[in-house]
């Protein structure tokens, strides 16, 4: 596994734009898999966005498409994720992620809290 650590989040007003980092620790960071997770109050946990080895392996959930770009940096060991024309319903608990390819989730950070104000 991996160790995570997210920072980033506030509280932001609709239309407005937050970055999030994750900065990963204790193995080859390359290899992994990295994604975007959030939970708001009462709701499931759901998929925002994950990267491959490279920029051109990633994939986001339809609802933050074109809004949200997720980035990575392999020397920093440290993935982004970028939030523009954010939304009220965007205001979650976010959480970064790690996995190998073809596995499931096994290393997750502590979350950092995003709240946008209408």
């Amino acid at each position: 596994q991996v160790q995570l650590v997210e920072s980033g989040g506030g509280l932001v007003q609709a239309g407005g734009s937050l970055r999030l980092s994750c900065a990963a620790s204790g193995r080859t960071f390359s290899n992994y898999v990295m994604g975007w997770f959030r939970q708001a109050p009462g709701k499931e946990r759901e998929f925002v966005a994950a990267i491959g080895w490279s920029a051109y392996s990633a994939y986001y959930a339809d609802s933050v498409k074109g809004r949200f770009t997720i980035s990575r940096d392999n020397l920093k060991n440290t993935v982004y994720l970028q939030m523009n024309s954010l939304k009220p319903e965007d205001t979650a608990n976010y959480y970064c992620a790690a996995k190998t390819a073809g596995f499931e989730y096994d290393s997750w950070g502590q979350g950092t809290q995003v709240t946008v104000s209408s």
